[in-house]
Formats: structure tokens, C-alpha cells, sequence
């Protein structure tokens, strides 16, 4: 029988979590799994959780909460023999969505009790792994003004965004993607390791957890009037057509900037110093999908 530990974020998606243990025991399959529940208290807490059931000997850990906590939980598990789990309570819930996991609590534990496994890629920037899509730009600077909003979900990302996006100036960067350099101006630089940020909205269509490589994916400065037509390409997965867009694959990376600053890991905001140094870790994390 496998111990499997929930690490629960009460408040991701602004919704309350008290309850989810009695759900996840009245779903959860009795003769494969033996439960235990633990709740978060502040950032960072589900990464000293998950290295501490580690060395416990859990056998699978569930991250219940949106992609911060899942973050947590995969960089901690990320390289070794043990399980991750997903049961998205998030506002963007990209990776969750990105391997197929549904959205819905009930469905999602009964894809628990199915056991499927696989290995997926991720991603270290300088430190900070990420196991979805990473960037700085435009989507950074979002991620950092959302974080301190109240507002939670795709509405409250639009309207962040709309309210931003005027303001906001193109950069230029640098890139050395394989030993190549090529420098452009850029409105945002994501890495995608898998095929969007959440909600649905596409920025690497046809990227993939387990190619091993990442999408390099160059938005250059648009006109206002294009903005709306940006959207749609996001929610429909055509995004690879628009003459803004540049998608190139590499393993490694280094993106230098005119200016340090904001870098988002998937969704979560962090400001970093200097260059950034990404690499490709293929087939380092197991997942129940």
C-alpha cells in the first residue's frame, strides 16, 4: 500500500480547503493508498513538507493548490524515485492542466487511484527550478502585480494586464540559445517547458513535458490596436502564427538584460540579479497524470 501525503494550501484560488481531506477519503482508493494530510502556513512551507515526507519514506506527494504550491512540491521531488501528484485549487493551474489532470477535485483524485505515471522534463533558471513556463518581460511584470492583488482567476489577470500593458516598455535582450547569440527586442522572452500559463492561454502550443527541449518564445513589441488579436491566438493554440511571435527550441540558455529585474517561475514572481542561466533537466520528475 503506498503512503501518499496531500500538502494543502488553504487559501490558493481563494477558495477554502478545510473540507478536502473527508473529500479525498471518500474518493480515494482504500486498498492502494494509505492517506495523510498536511496544510501549509506560508511560502515556502509545502517545499520543507515534501523534503520532510522524503526522507520519511511517502511514497507519493499531491500538491493541492495552484501552481506556487505545485512548484514547491515538484522542485523538492524533482530527481528522485518519489511521485508527484496534482489537485489543482490554483487561479492558472498550468501544469495541472498541461498533463491532463482534470479540474474538478473528485475527477482529479480518481486520476489518483488510476496510478499512470510518467516522467517530464523540467527547468533550472540560475537557482529557481520550473517545471511549466518561466519569462521575464511583460509577463513577469503581470505576475508580480497580480501576486499582490486580491483578485484571483483569469478575470483578475485580465484586468491586471489591460491595465499594465499600456504602460509597459519593450526591452532588449540578448539570448545565447545552444552556443547561438541573437539579439532582439522583445515585448516578453518566455521558456516554455510545456505548452501554457494557465487558464488555457497557449503561449508554446505545441511544446511538450517530455521532448526534451524548451520553447523559446519571443513576442516582439506590438501595436495596441494588436492586442486583441494576441488574445485570441493565446485561447485558440495559434499564437506560433502571428508575425509577432518567434519560437525557437534550445536546451540551454542565457538571457542577458539591459536591466536586472522581475523573472516569473511558473507565475510566481522573483526578482533576480544579472544574467539568467536556464538548463533542461529531461525526464527528471514522476507524475501521476
Amino acid at each position: 500500500m503506498n503512503k501518499i501525503l496531500f500538502i494543502i494550501n488553504p487559501i490558493s484560488g481563494g477558495t477554502s480547503k478545510r473540507n478536502f481531506p473527508d473529500q479525498a477519503i471518500r474518493y480515494l482508493d482504500p486498498a492502494k493508498f494509505c492517506p495523510y494530510f498536511l496544510f501549509t502556513e506560508r511560502e515556502t512551507h509545502a517545499y520543507e513538507l515534501t523534503l520532510e515526507a522524503i526522507q520519511s519514506g511517502v511514497d507519493i506527494i499531491v500538491a493541492v493548490g495552484g501552481d506556487g504550491t505545485v512548484n514547491e512540491v515538484a522542485s523538492a521531488l524533482e530527481g528522485s524515485d518519489k511521485i508527484m501528484g496534482i489537485i489543482p485549487s490554483g487561479s492558472g493551474n498550468g501544469l495541472a492542466r498541461s498533463i491532463g489532470i482534470p479540474m474538478n477535485p473528485m475527477r482529479a483524485i480518481n486520476k489518483l487511484n488510476e496510478l499512470k505515471i510518467d516522467l517530464i522534463d523540467s527547468a533550472i533558471l540560475n537557482d529557481y527550478k520550473f517545471f511549466n513556463v518561466a519569462g521575464v518581460g511583460f509577463d513577469a511584470h503581470v505576475s508580480a502585480r497580480f501576486a499582490k492583488s486580491k483578485t484571483r482567476g483569469l478575470l483578475g489577470y485580465i484586468q491586471i494586464a489591460a491595465a499594465e500593458i499600456i504602460r509597459y516598455k519593450s526591452q532588449h535582450y540578448t539570448l545565447e540559445i545552444d552556443g547561438k547569440r541573437i539579439e532582439r527586442d522583445a515585448f516578453l522572452v518566455s521558456i516554455a517547458n510545456a505548452s501554457q500559463y494557465g487558464n488555457n492561454m497557449y503561449i508554446a502550443p505545441f511544446a511538450s513535458l517530455s521532448d526534451g527541449v524548451l520553447d523559446i518564445c519571443i513576442v516582439k513589441p506590438l501595436p495596441i490596436y494588436y492586442l486583441p488579436i494576441m488574445g485570441f491566438h493565446l485561447f485558440n493554440k495559434t499564437i506560433h502564427r502571428s508575425n509577432y511571435m518567434e519560437i525557437i527550441q534550445g536546451r540551454n540558455i542565457k538571457i542577458h538584460r539591459q536591466q536586472s529585474g522581475l523573472v516569473h517561475l511558473d507565475g510566481e514572481p522573483r526578482q533576480i540579479e544579472g544574467d539568467l542561466q536556464i538548463a533542461l533537466k529531461p525526464l527528471s520528475l514522476r507524475v501521476i497524470h
